[in-house]
């Protein structure tokens, strides 16, 4: 009977250790449209679990992705964080998992 509920216990403790690992990603890419410019694209996943995010927040997550690059003059134009229930968000502070992507420009395009 007591190994039967440590090896529930340790399923749990490696599901939810599979969970946070799984969840803990992100990603950038660039596109050059000039010499000295061009277009980014950035993402973070993120688990919330009692409104507390593992590892971060998943818009912290995709803002630090793009800002590693260091790349002069990035401007964030849009920004999503899915999914998003509007009044009912606090659901997902329980327990859910959060997806962000933000885009925008970098660099200095030569004007006309």
């Amino acid at each position: 009977m007591r190994s039967e509920r440590s090896a529930r216990v340790r399923r749990a403790v490696v599901g939810s250790a599979v969970l946070v690992l799984l969840t803990a990603c992100a990603g950038v890419s660039f596109e050059r449209t000039t010499e000295t410019s061009g277009t980014f694209s950035s993402y973070g996943l993120a688990f919330t679990i009692l409104s507390s995010d593992f590892p971060k927040g998943a818009m912290q997550i995709a803002r630090e992705n793009a800002s590693d690059a260091n790349l002069a003059n990035m401007e964030i134009k849009k920004s999503i964080v899915t999914p998003y229930l509007g009044p009912f968000d606090w659901l997902l502070d329980i327990v859910g998992i959060r997806y962000a992507r933000i885009s925008g420009t970098w660099g200095f395009a030569a004007t006309q």
